[in-house]
């Protein structure tokens, strides 16, 4: 074992036991299984030791949108066959105006699932000053809200890191959804998208200020890596990279966070990383890798 990974699994045990009224449920976020039909990649993800799905259902997703009334019931059925929960849905709704929003909503809605992914708004550069931007987004966000009302959903608005994303400070993002019910519209907090835009104390405030409007929560790793066209992001796995679990994890569970917990997999896995349905490496060592990730995680949260 790495000198990384046994540091990292001394602060787990360390860690101070701030136990959540509910434990989180760790779910696998499907795209990195795109290789397996619904029930082969139900059947894995259990095998693997995960507790429920993030299912994609968007383009090129394992359900497409334009068939969502066809298909979700048929992959949800899979996925509780196999013995897990179809946690919450990633789609590409931005705004109820997006293509097939209200069909995939109300489908969802139907299942009884909950929870979806969303999000996308980005800043027109060159454009207005942010400020007038993020005034032109927020009927776009109560409008969401509403709708979630009706149909008794949660949207998670996924924080992605890089420029013109709306949500990579978080305090925009926030502004947004300060005044609206977490129960209709909230964070998906990406953690490592956070240590990203702020690796050294800007992490720990965006953490504060978004944790208490989240309602899911993205766990992955990476570090800094210089290639020829200068420092990039370089994906890794859990405990390999910048990401400070040891100290996020007490900030969630202090925060009382119950939500799903999707474990997503952006490093080299021979195209399962990207969310191919062709892989170059043996599925056997996908699912170790996705396998040593989730006992890591799992070590953490205890």
């Amino acid at each position: 074992m790495s000198v990384s990974r046994r540091r990292f699994l001394a602060a787990a045990a360390a860690a101070v036991p701030l136990a959540a009224a509910t434990p989180p449920r760790l779910c696998v976020f499907s795209k990195h299984l795109h290789f397996l039909n619904w029930a082969e990649m139900a059947a894995a993800a259990k095998e693997i030791g995960f507790d429920g799905v993030d299912l994609t259902v968007r383009k090129g997703g394992h359900v497409a949108p334009e068939r969502v009334a066809e298909d979700l019931p048929k992959a949800k059925e899979a996925i509780e066959r196999a013995g897990l929960q179809l946690t919450m849905i990633t789609s590409d709704v931005v705004h109820v105006g997006s293509p097939h929003a209200e069909s995939v909503l109300r489908t969802a809605a139907k299942l009884g699932i909950r929870h979806y992914r969303w999000g996308g708004f980005r800043y027109r550069d060159p454009g207005p000053p942010l400020a007038e931007q993020l005034n032109e987004f927020q009927p776009k966000v109560k409008e969401l809200a509403a709708l979630n009302r009706e149909l008794g959903l949660t949207a998670m608005y996924h924080t992605h890191s890089g420029l013109n994303q709306v949500g990579a400070s978080m305090w925009d993002l926030w502004m947004l959804l300060k005044n609206e019910k977490p129960s209709e519209v909230s964070f998906n907090y990406d953690i490592a998208h956070a240590t990203i835009e702020g690796g050294l104390g800007g992490w720990v405030h965006s953490s504060r200020l978004a944790l208490p409007l989240s309602r899911g929560i993205a766990l992955k790793d990476f570090k800094w890596e210089r290639g020829p066209k200068g420092w990039r992001v370089a994906w890794c796995p859990i405990g390999e990279g910048m990401v400070r679990f040891d100290q996020f994890v007490p900030m969630m569970k202090a925060a009382a966070f119950g939500g799903p917990l999707q474990v997503h997999y952006e490093y080299d896995l021979g195209g399962a990383d990207k969310g191919l349905t062709k892989i170059t490496m043996d599925p056997k060592q996908v699912f170790a890798a996705m396998r040593k990730d989730l006992v890591l995680l799992r070590s953490l949260l205890a």
